[in-house]
């Protein structure tokens, strides 16, 4: 699950058969780069938890938002870190 604001990006693994959040990243505290940028570094912060976890597939909810700029970095960098859509 994908939530963005005007400053920040946040992702979180949910298990939704549990109801419960597995892991997350989120863009606080990475202040150099674009927002672009910024987006595919939580991106692979994300996919190394998951893997970490021993989680390798995933569906990716973008929340209702376009899946363009931040969002799309995003989850390209997430699959270029292992995980799989």
């Amino acid at each position: 699950s994908v939530f963005r604001s005007n400053k920040q990006i946040y992702v979180q693994l949910i298990d939704d058969l549990a109801g419960k959040t597995l892991c997350g990243a989120s863009s606080k505290g990475i202040e150099e780069g674009t927002k672009c940028e910024i987006a595919a570094k939580v991106g692979e912060e994300i996919a190394k938890k998951a893997i970490a976890a021993g989680i390798s597939e995933v569906v990716f909810d973008r929340n209702g938002y376009l899946f363009h700029g931040r969002v799309k970095s995003l989850a390209d960098a997430a699959r270029n870190g292992g995980l799989k859509f």
